[in-house]
């Protein structure tokens, strides 16, 4: 039987890169939005699957709205994508940021449990929750959480609901805690796409200047095709756990910057500026991850390294440009 799946939060990066994945699988995918009448989907769109895929809108923070569409669309596997999505943005709405990773988590665990079953359901959790790791400490699935933003503080809320419901209801529901991951479907407000994309003008004549926050802080990039198969591998276990997914290399932000420009044939410190209003209040200086249980586990490892992964994003930028 064609196996049915639900992402919530189809239309950011990760859900239309999953369902794409989906669909080559056989599934028969549902995707939910706020409201699926307007929403574009223009992520869906770009990747080419959007008639393939039947959209539907809910909101994860109504739980009324949450037990209509899981009882419509009966579904195997649940992949909850939903919710605040940017750690800056979360400083400015850290009620709403709350509001819709912590409590829609909840009303999706609340309705599973009410409407019983073998629903499998995945986790959005985050390296964000974390907080301060190192070389020499990289984060595992046993880390202590210690966030520094509101979106953490929400992600970590959200990963020990999953936690608690899993243990005291018997669901399989699983975490996925990601290090950072990227694709050209990522919007300019994270920096990593706000890098490459003035990189890349710059590299063809604007004599723009890009302005940046802390150039010190470190992370983990990967590529976010192959974190959305590690979410799908946690899944497709006969046991529900939790998972860190990351490369298990990490670099700063001043090399991000330095590479990109370099591979575009450019010396930065001509380009960029330091911005002290693009500071953070309390902010993640060091970030590194474990990946060895998905290894383990999953059979899953990153196989895109960091310049290959710059180089498929500035690819990306210039055929966008020559569009």
């Amino acid at each position: 039987m064609t196996k049915r799946a639900l992402i919530c939060g189809i239309s950011g990066q990760d859900g239309g890169l999953l369902a794409k994945l989906l669909i080559e699988k056989g599934y028969q995918v549902f995707g939910t939005s706020r409201d699926a009448e307007v929403s574009r989907f223009s992520n869906l769109a770009h990747l080419g699957i959007l008639d393939r895929i039947s959209t539907l809108s809910m909101t994860l923070t109504d739980f009324r709205s949450v037990l209509q569409v899981l009882t419509e669309t009966k579904p195997d596997e649940i992949y909850n994508l939903a919710g605040q999505t940017s750690v800056g943005l979360s400083f400015a709405q850290p009620v709403e940021t709350l509001e819709s990773i912590a409590f829609g988590t909840l009303n999706l665990l609340e309705v599973l449990r009410f409407l019983g079953g073998g629903t499998k359901l995945y986790n959005a959790a985050s390296s964000e929750c974390f907080g301060e790791t190192t070389l020499a400490n990289a984060a595992t699935e046993t880390t202590p959480f210690q966030p520094r933003s509101p979106y953490g503080v929400a992600k970590a809320t959200a990963f020990w609901e999953v936690a608690n419901y899993r243990e005291a209801y018997g669901l399989f529901a699983s975490s996925g805690i990601l290090f950072n991951h990227e694709s050209p479907l990522r919007p300019e407000r994270f920096v990593t796409r706000k890098v490459v994309r003035a990189a890349t003008r710059i590299a063809a004549g604007s004599d723009e200047t890009l302005k940046l926050g802390a150039l010190n802080v470190v992370r983990d990039w990967g590529w976010a095709e192959e974190y959305v198969d590690a979410m799908w591998r946690m899944l497709q276990l006969d046991h529900a756990t939790d998972f860190v997914v990351a490369t298990g290399q990490s670099h700063s932000l001043e090399y991000f910057v330095q590479r990109c420009f370099e591979l575009l044939g450019l010396d930065w410190h001509d380009h960029v500026q330091v911005d002290q209003r693009l500071m953070r209040a309390t902010d993640i200086g060091t970030s590194y991850g474990d990946p060895r249980k998905a290894e383990s586990l999953l059979g899953w490892r990153a196989k895109v390294d960091f310049d290959e992964l710059l180089s498929r994003l500035i690819a990306a930028e210039r055929s966008i440009l020559l569009a």
